[in-house]
């Protein structure tokens, strides 16, 4: 099932931006460090990261068959598709459906965008329904839409928590951690959204560009986290942080590295 982020995560990119330039520089010794280390844009680590979103958004590790995914989980937040849980009602479909026009126009969604500037911040499918999620199954199979889906993943949700990860001194792990709350809650004013769970982070703890323990640091995340997830009932279940993110972490396992094993709602996963 698909967890899809809040309505207000389109601020995404301006809200990173601020709260990069509010941490302290690291010492060039830090920095050099910190560059020279595998992130999570290492090639492997994001095949795993995708992995790991996936096995909690779909109940499967083959995130590549997403792309295809639709539907309407009740959610308030209009049709959920794609590999990231672009969505309706939320504006990142929009968004997405523009880029692919920009790149093809006169694709099989094209005529979809009058409907889904009006559904935008609304759970309606005026416009869309019937054919919609068809039409959707159906652009799937085109590489220029994969690759539209590939890049607005990247340019809105990856590469920023990637960025405060790095930014934060914090490894694989902690990058994923990052990524996967940016996934589910996005970014805003409100006080689940990924800034504000940070935020509430460092109020009980420093990450290791400002001098703390990054495991220390983690945990206070990750409780973060598990508080916003409990404070909306589509996100109740926090097994993706308690069966999976938090394994890792008390295993020391800081960058990710094979095996991997964890569950999600009660499954089990396993990336050797």
């Amino acid at each position: 099932m698909k967890h899809p982020a809040r309505t207000s995560r389109r601020t995404l990119l301006a809200l990173i931006g601020a709260s990069v330039a509010s941490v302290p520089l690291l010492n060039s010794h830090g920095a050099a460090a910190l560059s020279a280390a595998v992130g999570l844009d290492d090639p492997a680590k994001k095949e795993i990261a995708m992995k790991l979103v996936s096995s909690a958004e779909n109940s499967s590790l083959d995130w590549k068959a997403q792309y295809k995914y639709i539907e309407d989980i009740g959610d308030g937040r209009g049709y959920t598709a794609g590999i990231i849980g672009f969505c309706s009602g939320t504006g990142d479909m929009l968004d997405l459906v523009e880029l692919y026009t920009d790149r093809k126009p006169g694709n099989v969604l094209a005529r979809y965008l009058p409907a889904l500037r009006r559904v935008n911040g609304s759970d309606s499918h005026s416009g869309l329904d019937p054919n919609f999620p068809a039409d959707w199954r159906r652009a799937a199979q085109d590489a220029e839409f994969r690759r539209a889906q590939d890049d607005e993943r990247d340019r809105v949700y990856f590469n920023p928590a990637v960025r405060q990860g790095k930014t934060d001194g914090l490894r694989v792990l902690g990058q994923f951690a990052y990524y996967d709350a940016i996934v589910m809650h996005g970014d805003g004013d409100d006080p689940t959204s990924f800034r504000n769970i940070r935020a509430r982070a460092l109020n009980r703890a420093r990450p290791p560009a400002q001098g703390g323990d990054e495991v220390t640091y983690l945990n206070a995340f990750l409780d973060a986290r598990v508080w916003a997830m409990k404070q909306e009932e589509a996100h109740s279940d926090t097994s993706r942080v308690d069966t999976a993110q938090r394994v890792f972490l008390r295993k020391g396992n800081l960058d990710l590295n094979p095996p991997l094993d964890w569950k999600v709602y009660g499954d089990s996963y396993h990336i050797g």
